[in-house]
């Protein structure tokens, strides 16, 4: 299937610079173009990925390689270990409280 270069844009100028305004993000006008042109040349891929037939004998998450016990090492097993430097960066910090750092609160703004 062959797809046209200029297919619909799924992110609008005014979609994509609404989510820039949410995200807070400084973007010049170059930026803004050529982030947004991105976007939407992934998800023309992922339209193009999803428009490929896979028949519904095809086992899910299928591989072309098996992951078997010869090819996968073993897991290791999850065992706590102490930091050598814990007391080095403790004895850095400004304030602490039984091992834990405090950190001063930040001062936030709701959101309308």
């Amino acid at each position: 299937m062959v797809y046209c270069s200029r297919m619909a844009e799924k992110i609008s100028k005014e979609l994509f610079d609404h989510l820039v305004d949410l995200a807070a993000l400084e973007l010049s006008p170059e930026e803004t173009d050529y982030l947004r042109r991105e976007l939407n040349n992934q998800l023309t891929a992922i339209d193009e990925l999803a428009a490929i037939p896979i028949p519904e004998s095809t086992p899910v998450a299928s591989h072309g390689i098996p992951y078997t016990s010869y090819t996968r090492p073993q897991l290791r097993a999850d065992s706590p270990q102490d930091s050598r430097v814990s007391g080095e960066i403790m004895s850095q910090v400004p304030e602490s409280d039984d091992s834990h750092i405090v950190v001063p609160e930040i001062p936030h703004e709701e959101l309308e």
